[in-house]
C-alpha cells in the first residue's frame, strides 16, 4: 500500500511538472513548405487554438523552413530541435515512404521521432489546367505529348502520383520538380509553365478555390481521384481503384497510398520527455474536436479527419517495415544520389 502510494505520488508529481512546464513558453511549429497551401493551411488552424488544449497556455508561432519538399525541416527537427516538447514539425510524411524504399538521401530514423498525430488523411487528385484543352482522363491518356507536371520533390504527391500514372495507366507525364510548395506551383500553372498537378483534394479544394472556379485556360480541371466526394469539381470523376485494372499494378498504387492515413502530420525531435509528448499528443486531438476549431474549418471548406499520435506511430512503422517485394515494385520513384 505505502509503494502504491508512493507511486502514484510521484507520478501525479511529474504529471504536474510537465503541465506546468509549458506556463509561459512559447511552441513554434515548423511547416516544411511555403505559405498558402494545405500543409501551411492546416497548421497555422491548429497553432491558432491549441494553446487552450495544453495546461499553462503557452504561445504559438508558426516558421516556414522550405527546401527539398520538406527534407530540410525534416532534418532540422531530427538533428538540431531541441527535444525540450517546445518544438514540433509539420513535413511531406512521404519522405517516410522514401525512407522505407531506401532513398540514400534520407539520414532520417523516424522511429526516434515523436509522434503527436495528424489532422486528415489524403485524398489524392490530379488536375490539369484548361488551357491545354484536356479536360478528363481518357483525354489525358490520348494527349500525344508529354504533360509537365510540378513538383517539389521525390517523395511528394506531385512527384511520385504522374510516375506511378505513367506505370499503370500509360500515361506521358514529364515531372518538374524543385518547387517550394503547392502555392508556388500554383502560380507556375497560371504563368501556364506548368500544364497539370497531382496533390490532395482535401487541401486543394481550399487552397486552389480560385483556380477551381476560373473560366477558361485558367481553369484546374480535376479528372481523376481516389475517393467519392460530394463537391461538384469531383462527384463523378473516375477512381483510381476502378481505372488501374491489373491487379499488380494496382497493387503499386496501393502500396503508395498507405500513407494518405495520416496526412501533414506533426512530429517532435527524438527524445523528447514522454510526458510532454503525451501532452501534445492530448491537447493536439482536443484542438481536433474544438469546436471553434471545427466552425472555421467548416467555414473555410476545411476537412478535419484526425489520427492520433498512437496510430500515427503505428503507420510509420509499417511503411518502414514493407516487405521487399513491396520495395520492388516501388523502386522506379526512388532517385539515386546525384540524380
Amino acid at each position: 500500500m505505502v509503494a502504491l502510494l508512493v507511486f502514484l505520488v510521484l507520478s501525479t508529481s511529474a504529471k504536474a511538472i510537465a503541465e506546468d512546464f509549458y506556463q509561459g513558453k512559447t511552441i513554434r511549429f515548423i511547416v516544411g513548405v511555403a505559405p498558402g497551401g494545405g500543409y501551411d493551411t492546416y497548421a497555422r488552424a491548429v497553432a491558432r487554438h491549441i494553446s487552450r488544449h495544453i495546461p499553462g497556455n503557452p504561445a504559438t508561432v508558426v516558421e516556414n523552413m522550405t527546401g527539398a519538399g520538406g527534407l530540410v525541416a525534416a532534418n532540422y527537427l531530427y538533428k538540431q530541435g531541441k527535444p525540450d516538447g517546445l518544438t514540433m514539425a509539420m513535413f511531406n510524411n512521404s519522405l517516410v515512404v522514401q525512407k522505407g524504399l531506401g532513398d540514400p538521401r534520407i539520414g532520417i530514423d523516424f522511429r526516434k521521432l515523436g509522434w503527436i498525430g495528424a489532422p486528415s488523411i489524403g485524398v489524392p487528385v490530379c488536375m490539369v489546367m484548361g488551357f491545354t484543352g484536356l479536360k478528363t482522363l481518357d483525354d489525358v491518356l490520348k494527349y500525344k505529348k508529354p504533360l509537365k507536371v510540378g513538383a517539389t520533390r521525390a517523395g511528394s504527391t506531385g512527384y511520385d502520383l504522374p510516375l506511378i500514372l505513367n506505370e499503370t495507366l500509360g500515361t506521358k507525364f514529364e515531372v518538374v520538380s524543385g518547387f517550394t510548395g503547392t502555392a508556388t506551383t500554383r502560380v507556375a500553372l497560371q504563368k501556364h509553365e506548368l500544364e497539370a498537378f497531382c496533390s490532395q483534394w482535401e487541401s486543394m479544394r481550399v487552397t486552389a478555390r480560385s483556380m477551381l472556379d476560373a473560366p477558361g485556360d485558367d481553369k484546374l480541371i480535376p479528372f481523376i481521384v481516389s475517393d467519392r466526394w460530394e463537391d461538384p469539381e469531383v462527384k463523378n470523376l473516375p477512381l483510381f481503384k476502378d481505372v488501374i485494372k491489373d491487379p499488380k499494378k494496382y497493387a503499386i498504387y496501393r502500396a503508395w497510398a498507405s500513407q494518405m492515413d495520416f496526412q501533414r502530420p506533426f512530429s517532435v525531435p527524438p527524445g523528447t520527455p514522454k510526458d510532454r509528448i503525451a501532452i501534445l499528443r492530448k491537447g493536439l486531438a482536443n484542438v481536433l474536436k474544438d469546436p471553434v476549431l471545427l466552425q472555421e474549418a467548416k467555414k473555410s471548406k476545411l476537412v478535419i479527419t484526425a489520427v492520433s499520435g498512437e496510430q500515427t506511430e503505428k503507420l510509420v512503422d509499417e511503411i518502414l517495415s514493407m516487405p521487399p517485394d513491396v520495395k520492388q515494385s516501388l523502386a522506379f520513384l526512388v532517385r539515386q544520389k546525384g540524380k
